[in-house]
């Protein structure tokens, strides 16, 4: 067995029985990762290689937003370390989902942005959701209504609207992703933001705001005074 092997550490180091005996909060990012990959790959134990992907990545945030492109380019990740990584980030993802959707009130951005980034930042293509709220600006869901290239089809305040109808909403905050990694709004985003928020108007629903998601943070247009 390696000197480097976790089995030859003292107990009070070593991830699992640390996180058993005082608590997940007293485990590093590197060995509670360790603890999930539980494993490491040749030349490094579990925790050497978490400490690899944190370092590589950026941190949890950047390993969380890691793609399986991304993680495919780690040597000596394979399917089942990949898939477990992947899986616990679709849990944050779900997780971020339901207490959005629990909270209590969305205004803008700041209670939006976390659940945004996380899901839509690191996509490959342009995809256009709408987080639909009653009068009370609790959230009633978070969708995902159009992929591919945003444009100014009528489609899009029309099949808005008629889903705001079916959940009862009152008003939105409309969001769409810049796989590009351009944060500022196209002139194409401005036009279609203006289009949407006078449909919405014109039947008496409240627009909030339009968020466009990058890999480096957001735009708000209510932020920017942008709504018009």
């Amino acid at each position: 067995m390696s000197r480097d092997s976790i089995k030859n550490w003292p107990k009070s180091e070593r991830p699992r029985e640390l996180l058993l005996d005082k608590g997940p909060e007293y485990v590093s990012d590197a060995g509670l990762v360790a603890i999930l990959l539980r494993t490491g790959t040749q030349g490094k134990n579990a925790v050497s290689l978490s400490r690899h992907l944190l370092h590589n990545f950026n941190g949890l945030r950047g390993l969380l937003h890691a793609t399986k492109k991304d993680l495919k380019a780690i040597k000596g990740l394979g399917p089942a370390k990949i898939s477990q990584l992947l899986a616990v980030t679709e849990l944050v993802k779900r997780q971020l989902k339901e207490e959005l959707i629990d909270r209590v009130k969305a205004q803008g951005p700041e209670d939006v942005a976390e659940y945004l980034s996380l899901s839509m930042a690191n996509l490959k293509e342009e995809v256009f959701k709408v987080i639909y709220m009653n009068n009370a600006n609790l959230i009633l869901s978070a969708e995902i209504l159009f992929k591919g290239t945003i444009n100014q089809s009528v489609a899009y305040p029309r099949e808005i609207i008629k889903r705001a109808f079916e959940l009862n909403a009152s008003s939105l905050i409309f969001a769409h992703n810049h796989p590009s990694g351009e944060s500022g709004p196209s002139k194409q985003d401005i036009s279609l933001t203006q289009k949407l928020v006078n449909a919405c108007r014109a039947v008496d629903l409240t627009p909030l705001d339009h968020i466009i998601i990058t890999s480096d943070g957001y735009f708000s247009f209510k932020e920017h005074n942008m709504l018009g």
